[in-house]
C-alpha cells in the first residue's frame, strides 16, 4: 500500500471524501437487567422482547439477565444511535419495571449459582448455544461472563476500496487486497489498542463482591462500604480480572495474513486442553461443555478485535472468511460508557471512525514475537495505570511518554478529520474534545468515574444504581411512534414463531448434531484465493 501521506493526497478531493464518508457501522451493546434493589435479575428473558435465538435486534449474551442490543448496519451516526436508543427504550418499557445496569463491571452478585445461563429453546442450535455457555461456566466461572461491553462493527465503502486498489500494485486479487488491508488495519489497531482504554475505559472501580474476598494480585484502594479501585486504572474489564483465558496464552494466532490467521484459529479449536479435560465433556449422561479443547468454538477466542464476514446459514465464522475474505472488523475493547443511557455516544463513534481509518491507511509491518510482547505490555500498562503521570510505553523497543505518542497519533487523525468534515467541523470537534484528555486525565471516562465515586466517598454500586434509575426514567419516557412500537411488537412475535418453526424441524438427536458440527475439525480451514 502507498504511504499514509500519499493516500491522504489521493483522497483529498470531493470523490475521495465521499468514499471515506461511506463508512458502515454497527453497534452491539450489552447490559445486565437489574431489580429494584440493584441486584441481578434472575427471571427469564422477557417474553415481550421476543426470542433471544432469532430476534435481530434484542438478544442475550451469556446470561438470561445479560441483554444485548444490536443495531442494523448504518452509514449515518445520528440514525445509528437513534435506532439503538429506540431499541433500549422499547426494551425498558417491556421489562416489568426492571432497569439496565449502565456500566461494564457487574452489580452486586450474592451467589454465583444464581446467575441464570441463557436459554435458547429445544432446537439443536439452541441447545448448543446454551451448552457453550455451560462450558464457559465450568471453565472460567459465571462472574467473568456477565461483564458487559460495547462492540463496534466497522467497514469502509466499496468506493474507497476501488480507489485504494486502483492505486495499488495489483499483485493481489481485489478480494485478497481487501482482506490483507483489513489485516494490516488489525495489526495497527493491536499496536495502538491501548488508546481506547485510555480515553474510553470506564471501569477503574468495582463492587468488592466481584472478587469474593480472594487475593487477585492488585493493590486495591477502598471507598464507601464495598468499592475497590485502582487510582490510575482505566479498564479493569480488560485486566486479568476481566476477559482473560490463561489456556489461550499458549496459542500462536498470527494476524500477518488471512491464511495464517485461519490456520491459527483452526489449530486452537483442535488443540486439546488437559485442564479442561478434567471437567469432562459428558458426565453421567449430562453435557458439561461442547468439547475439552482450548476453544470449544471460535467465539471463545478472546481478542480485542476480530476479522468478520456475515456467515451463511450453518457456516462457521472461519468458513465465511475463507470463502470470501474479510468484510468488516469488530472492535471489542470498549467499556460501557456510564455517561450515556445507551452505553456509547456520538463523540466516541466519531473518534472510532478516525482511529480505525488511521489504522487502515497507515502502512502496517508484520508482527513478530517481540512485537506481540510489546503489544501486551503496553495494553496492560494502560489498563492498570493509564492515568499515571509520566507513564511511559514501549514503541518499537524504545521507551516513549504515552502523552507524546498520543500527540503523534492525533496529528494524522486530525488530517483525516479535516478531510471528512469538508465545510463542517464535527470530526475536528470530537478530536479536540478527546485531545484535551491527553494532558488532563480527569477528562477521560475512567477519570470522571473516579472523580464521581472516590471524591464523593460513595459506593460504586450506589452511584451506578443512581445512574440506572436516571436512565430508566429517560428511556421509559422516551417517545416511540406507534409505527416503531408496532415494528418491535411484530418482530418479537415473529421471532418467537421462528424459534418454534426451527424447533419443529429438528430431525436428528443432539449427540449426532454435535458430532456433525465438529466432524470437520480434523482438517484446517484454508482461505480461498
Amino acid at each position: 500500500m502507498n504511504s499514509f501521506n500519499e493516500i491522504i493526497e489521493l483522497l483529498s478531493n470531493g470523490e475521495g471524501r465521499e468514499s471515506l464518508l461511506g463508512m458502515l457501522r454497527g453497534i452491539e451493546r450489552e447490559a445486565l437487567r437489574i431489580d429494584d434493589s440493584g441486584q441481578l435479575a434472575k427471571d427469564g428473558h422477557p417474553e415481550k422482547l421476543g426470542s433471544a435465538l432469532t430476534h435481530s435486534r434484542i438478544t442475550t449474551d451469556y446470561s438470561e439477565s445479560l441483554l444485548e442490543f444490536i443495531t442494523p448496519v448504518n452509514t449515518n451516526i445520528d440514525t445509528l444511535l437513534e435506532g439503538l436508543t429506540q431499541t433500549h427504550a422499547y426494551s425498558v418499557k417491556n421489562m416489568n419495571g426492571q432497569s439496565l445496569w449502565p456500566v461494564s463491571m457487574p452489580c452486586y452478585v450474592g451467589d454465583e449459582k444464581d446467575i441464570p445461563i441463557a436459554r435458547y429453546g429445544s432446537s439443536n442450535n439452541g441447545k448448543m448455544k446454551t451448552l457453550y455457555r455451560q462450558g464457559l461456566t465450568h471453565r472460567y466461572g459465571p462472574l467473568m461472563q456477565i461483564i458487559a461491553g460495547v462492540h463496534f462493527n466497522f467497514s469502509v465503502s466499496e468506493k474507497l476500496w476501488d480507489s485504494l486498489y486502483e492505486n495499488s500494485d495489483k499483485s493481489l486479487s481485489r478480494q485478497d487486497f481487501i482482506s490483507e488491508s483489513y489485516f494490516g488495519m488489525i495489526r495497527n489497531y493491536r499496536r495502538l489498542v491501548w488508546v481506547l482504554p485510555y480515553f474510553f475505559g470506564s471501569s477503574p472501580a468495582l463492587c468488592s463482591s466481584f472478587v469474593k474476598g480472594q487475593s487477585v494480585g492488585f493493590d486495591f484502594k477502598k471507598t464507601g462500604k464495598g468499592t475497590l479501585y485502582l487510582p490510575y486504572a482505566t479498564s479493569l474489564r480488560m485486566s486479568d480480572l476481566g476477559y482473560t483465558n490463561k489456556e489461550q496464552e499458549q496459542l500462536n494466532i498470527s494476524y500477518n495474513s488471512l491464511p495464517e490467521y485461519l490456520a491459527g484459529v483452526g489449530e486452537a479449536i483442535r488443540m486439546p486442553s488437559a485442564s479442561f479435560a478434567k471437567i469432562g465433556v459428558k458426565v453421567d449422561g449430562e453435557y458439561r461443555q461442547l468439547n475439552s479443547n482450548v476453544l470449544q468454538i471460535e467465539n471463545e477466542f478472546y481478542s480485542p478485535i476480530r476479522a468478520k464476514r456475515v456467515a451463511k446459514s450453518g457456516e462457521k465464522p472461519s468458513e465465511a472468511l475463507a470463502r470470501a475474505g474479510v468484510e468488516y472488523i469488530e472492535v471489542r475493547a470498549l467499556d460501557v460508557n456510564p455517561y450515556s443511557p445507551i452505553g456509547i455516544d456520538a463523540s466516541q463513534v466519531k473518534f472510532l471512525d478516525l482511529f480505525l481509518l488511521y489504522c487502515l491507511l497507515l502502512s502496517s509491518e508484520k508482527t513478530d514475537a517481540a512485537a506481540e510482547v510489546e503489544i501486551a505490555a503496553n495494553l496492560k500498562a494502560v489498563v492498570l495505570e493509564g492515568r499515571k503521570p509520566g507513564l511511559e510505553l514501549s514503541r518499537n523497543g524504545q521507551q516513549i511518554a504515552m502523552s507524546e505518542w498520543l500527540n503523534d497519533i492525533f496529528e494524522p487523525m486530525s488530517r483525516i478529520a479535516k478531510l471528512l468534515d469538508g465545510e463542517s467541523s464535527q470530526y475536528q470537534d470530537a478530536l479536540t474534545e478527546w485531545h484535551a484528555a491527553i494532558n488532563d486525565s480527569n477528562k477521560t471516562l475512567s477519570g470522571r468515574v473516579l472523580e464521581d465515586v472516590v471524591n464523593q466517598g460513595i459506593d460504586h454500586g450506589a452511584w451506578v444504581k443512581q445512574l440506572s434509575q436516571q436512565y430508566h426514567q429517560y428511556l421509559t419516557h422516551y417517545p416511540l411512534s406507534d409505527a416503531a412500537i408496532k415494528e418491535y411488537e411484530t418482530e418479537a412475535e415473529q421471532s418467537i414463531q421462528q424459534q418454534h418453526d426451527v424447533e419443529a424441524q429438528v430431525t436428528v438427536g443432539f449427540d449426532e448434531f454435535l458430532a456433525d458440527y465438529f466432524a470437520d475439525l480434523a482438517e484446517p480451514v484454508a482461505a480461498v484465493n
